[in-house]
């Protein structure tokens, strides 16, 4: 499609694997914008999404999720991540094809340390290491199937992180 606008890359990942933290990083090195899907949602929404969690349900959630998921694919032109879910539904997957996704892969150590007891994190507000572990085990099959490359985050800063997949993207463009 002539004139569509697409991200530089997508980071997708696990809660605590630091796709906004890294996000930020990145677009800054790289001159463009970043943006969050689930801060699109909290702004459409006009509530923060553990509100939505409990006033409209994980479902109606995930509805808004692939809404916006569709609207940063088709209109980001820099640095995008995606919520930890938004792997879950086919119709994002789908909509990845032909996109540079960094599946930014996470151990369990550093994302519980990384997320702290779940604040803020509807789906990790009881038991958060076992559920986090539980997410983790069904996300990864799905993070790895829409990735383009895969970059380990275990121990490192944010900032190594960044450069890495900085120089990732200049030398797959």
């Amino acid at each position: 499609m002539t004139g569509r606008t697409r991200p530089v890359c997508v980071l997708v990942g696990a809660p605590g694997s630091g796709k906004t933290t890294i996000g930020e990083i990145l677009a800054k090195t790289l001159g463009v914008e970043f943006r969050d899907t689930d801060a699109d949602i909290e702004r459409l929404a006009g509530k923060p999404i553990p509100e939505i969690f409990i006033d409209e349900g994980e479902a109606h959630f995930r509805t808004l999720e692939r809404a916006a998921v569709a609207a940063a694919l088709a209109s980001c032109s820099g640095v995008l991540a995606l919520g930890g879910g938004a792997v879950l539904a086919e119709e994002n997957r789908a909509a990845l094809v032909g996109h540079r996704v960094v599946h930014l892969d996470v151990g369990l150590s550093d994302a519980v340390k990384r997320v702290g007891l779940g604040v803020g994190r509807p789906l990790l507000a009881i038991n958060p290491r076992a559920t986090l572990k539980h997410l983790m085990d069904q996300r990864r099959p799905l993070y790895a199937e829409v990735a383009t490359l895969t970059v380990h985050t275990d121990g490192r800063t944010p900032e190594e992180i960044a450069a890495e997949i900085a120089q990732l993207l200049r030398t797959d463009s």
